[in-house]
């Protein structure tokens, strides 16, 4: 008896220090994890503040957070300039049909490569996957030369026609979100007399609109922060997106040292995007994880 207290007792005394050194690991990790989230956050807040600040404080030389005094007429100046809401209007015009089309041509190739038996289906959809490792800098110049010789370049043509057929990553998305549904509903709507394109309107398209969705936020979130593509395709001023128009304000404002309407401007095209992910926040991290896991 008293060998199994003494066993017992120098197990409680191992089992405290590992319990110790584990509260201790975890309070090391949370700071470590507090002090990074503080270094990315940092520059967004930052940017904030700054657009409430006057000149002076901004060039004063001295790191200061809190604006003194608080102006707030830099965004209404920014609101006031025709050349960003142009912006806004521009990038909306590739924003609705790249969608709209796009996320249609998208889910359809994501049915036919989830549910549908085809020769060569599997080593196509591995070539198409590839091309996702390819970035953007490799083709650009081809790009440039294929859409310059289509007298493309001087139009937001460039922007909207390649994304009318569809993008790979959502298309991968969609296709392990596809095959969490049943396949037994291929059969019966072939027993129905149900054509292929008619399954997929009617059946598959409402049971993945969840997932669309979310793609569609996205993808949203993409076209709208795009800045490569449109400072190379678009010289014409009046065609400019949003990303294009807050560049040629840091350009003409830094001369003038008006920092806090660049940041304002820098805000204010932050907001969609910031609300489109804090509102289906949850929606987004669910269909990842669902589509990660199939």
């Amino acid at each position: 008896m008293a060998e199994k207290k003494a066993n017992a007792n120098a197990m409680y005394k191992t089992d405290k220090v590992v319990s110790k050194k584990t509260k201790i690991v975890n309070v090391i990790i949370f700071v470590l994890l507090f002090l990074l989230a503080i270094t990315m956050v940092f520059p967004l807040v930052y940017m904030v503040l700054t657009s409430f600040m006057t000149k002076n404080q901004i060039l004063s030389g001295r790191l200061t957070l809190i604006p003194n005094p608080v102006l707030i007429g830099k965004y209404s100046e920014v609101l006031s300039k025709g050349q960003f809401i142009s912006g806004v209007i521009n990038t909306v015009k590739v924003e609705i049909p790249v969608l709209l089309v796009g996320g249609f041509t998208s889910s359809l190739a994501a049915f036919a490569f989830a549910k549908l038996n085809f020769r060569g289906k599997d080593q196509f959809f591995l070539a198409l996957l590839a091309t996702i490792m390819i970035p953007f800098a490799v083709v650009m110049i081809p790009q440039y030369v294929l859409f310059t010789k289509l007298r493309w370049t001087n139009s937001l043509l460039p922007l909207i026609i390649p994304g009318l057929f569809g993008n790979v990553s959502m298309i991968f998305f969609l296709r392990q979100n596809l095959y969490s549904i049943p396949s037994d509903l291929m059969d019966a709507a072939k027993l129905d007399g149900c054509s292929y394109f008619g399954t997929y309107w009617r059946i598959f398209l409402p049971l993945m609109k969840g997932a669309l969705g979310t793609q569609l936020m996205l993808w949203f979130m993409g076209i709208w922060n795009d800045y490569l593509a449109p400072t190379i395709f678009l010289r014409s001023e009046a065609n400019w997106t949003l990303q294009v128009v807050i560049r040629s304000f840091n350009s003409y404002y830094a001369i003038q040292s008006d920092y806090a309407l660049i940041m304002a401007a820098s805000v204010i095209a932050m907001i969609p995007t910031l609300l489109l992910f804090f509102i289906f926040q949850r929606m987004i991290i669910e269909s990842i994880a669902i589509s990660g896991i199939k």
